[in-house]
């Protein structure tokens, strides 16, 4: 049976988790399904501009060392899957940049993971992807 909905386009936002991995191998395998590639994400917090030359540059890239070594295991999962697979990395407030790459990217869906925090600790905690499936225009798997 053919599936009626193709993802040809998956927005994959990792933080470096154990549970953006688990995602990241559902993601893998709903896009060799689906003939899919991957959009890899990563989020880092803004740099703040006030900072000036010589400091904003000095953590500019120090967000980027920092990000590629984060990378570093999903772009392998990546290479190993075979797919094609483009990388992001940008800084912004988080849920917000995932849903702006989403639409940017022309992304069919977006697959992320969660800590599945559930009662107080939920409410209490903002939650990335709770915010995220708010915001979202397009579907949004979550992996647990």
């Amino acid at each position: 049976m053919t599936p009626k909905t193709k993802f040809k386009r998956i927005l994959l936002p990792v933080d470096g988790s154990s549970y953006s991995m688990d995602a990241a191998i559902q993601a893998v395998e709903l896009a060799r399904l689906s003939g899919g590639s991957i959009v890899l994400l990563h989020c880092h917090r803004p740099v703040p501009t006030a900072l000036g030359e010589p400091n904003f540059q000095q953590v500019t890239e120090h967000y980027a060392r920092e990000a590629a070594t984060l990378l570093a295991p999903f772009r392998e999962l990546l290479d190993r899957s075979g797919l094609s697979y483009d990388d992001k990395i940008v800084g912004g407030p988080t849920a917000e940049v995932i849903c702006e790459v989403a639409d940017l990217e022309k992304c069919d869906c977006i697959v992320m993971g969660t800590k599945g925090k559930t009662g107080l600790e939920s409410l209490l905690v903002g939650s990335v992807t709770h915010k995220v499936m708010q915001l979202a225009t397009l579907p949004v798997l979550v992996v647990r």
